[in-house]
């Protein structure tokens, strides 16, 4: 039976031939030579435009989290056509940008997705204020937050979440790495960053900047 396939195939490729006049064949990775559309590579894309755009986007647009917490008064929903973006156009997940400063309360780095727990300056409501120090990442927060990242411009649902996992990476260099978070309890901090809002009594910052003071 295998040997029949194997030559009704070979029949087919030669027939191919006869009409076509060649064959090419294409290695695995390279089919954008035979195609022409440019290969997906998620980091070269977020690499491209973290500095000159994502962070300058973000830093414009972020809300001031003490403000931003007094407003909603424990309803972070009532602020979405105000300050918030979900992550499709008008429906998904609902994530906001906001920037603050904070005295740094806990640092744990024993689970993979590591976090800073800090108390906001003027601050004094119940909502547990957390900043992502991976190397794990929860969520898409920083890629729904950008106006300048829309799914519609990716081929896939592979390749869109392909850039959320490069702009972690470029947090975890470029952000994280230089702080000594071992050395962090206690300190002061500026950030700026994206959350998602789904927990009333907890808000997971992914930071975009991160200064020690």
């Amino acid at each position: 039976m295998k040997k029949k396939v194997l030559l009704v195939l070979l029949a087919a490729v030669l027939m191919l031939s006869s009409l076509t006049g060649c064959i090419k064949i294409v290695k695995t990775g390279e089919e954008y030579k035979l195609t022409g559309e440019t290969q997906f590579n998620a980091g070269d894309d977020v690499a491209g435009i973290w500095d000159s755009k994502a962070v300058p986007e973000l830093t414009e647009k972020a809300v001031d989290l003490l403000a931003f917490l007094n407003e909603a008064n424990g309803d972070f929903k009532s602020l979405d056509k105000k300050y918030g973006k979900y992550s499709m156009g008008t429906s998904g997940e609902l994530n906001y940008t906001v920037k603050g400063e904070a005295t740094v309360k806990e640092v744990n780095t024993e689970k993979k997705s590591g976090y800073i727990e800090v108390t906001l300056e003027g601050y004094t409501g119940p909502v547990v204020i957390r900043l992502q120090v991976g190397p794990v990442f929860k969520g898409t927060s920083i890629r729904d937050s950008l106006n300048i990242i829309k799914f519609e411009e990716y081929k896939n649902q592979v390749d869109f979440a392909a850039v959320s996992q490069s702009i972690h990476k470029i947090v975890e260099e470029k952000i994280i790495k230089p702080v000594d978070l071992a050395s962090l309890e206690g300190k002061k901090i500026e950030f700026t960053g994206c959350f998602t809002a789904d927990k009333e009594d907890l808000i997971l910052i992914t930071p975009v900047a991160l200064n020690v003071k």
